[in-house]
C-alpha cells in the first residue's frame, strides 16, 4: 500500500516570499570627502519633476554651493536625468554635468 505524502507537514513546507513585483528606488551622492544621506523615493515613478524636486534641489544644489564652480554632477542617461526641466534647472544653477556616452557604464569610454 502506497503511503500518501502530506504536503502540509512542516518538513514539506518551503517558505517563499513574493513581494508583488514592487521595486525600491534610492539615490545617494558621493564625493572624495563626503556623501549624502540615502534618499528613498516613496511610491510611484521617478520623473524629471521628482528628480529635480527630491534630488537636485535639496542635495545637488547644496553640494554645488559647498564645492564651488569646479563641481561636476555625474549622473547617468536615465530618462528623468535628461528631462528638459532638469537641464534647465542645472543651467540656471550653473551646475555642470559630466558627459556620458550613450549605453556606456563607463564615462571614460
Amino acid at each position: 500500500m502506497e503511503k500518501t505524502r502530506d504536503p502540509y507537514l512542516p518538513s514539506n513546507v518551503r517558505e517563499i516570499d513574493h513581494y508583488g513585483g514592487g521595486c525600491l528606488m534610492v539615490w545617494a551622492g558621493i564625493m572624495l570627502d563626503g556623501r549624502t544621506s540615502l534618499h528613498v523615493f516613496e511610491r510611484g515613478t521617478v520623473t524629471g519633476v521628482r528628480y529635480r524636486d527630491e534630488i537636485l534641489e535639496p542635495y545637488v544644489r547644496l553640494f554645488r554651493g559647498a564645492v564651488g564652480p569646479e563641481f561636476i554632477l555625474m549622473d547617468d542617461n536615465a530618462r528623468p536625468h535628461r528631462a528638459l526641466l532638469v537641464n534647465e534647472f542645472l543651467e540656471s544653477g550653473d551646475i555642470r554635468r559630466m558627459d556620458w556616452p550613450t549605453r556606456s557604464p563607463d564615462p571614460t569610454l
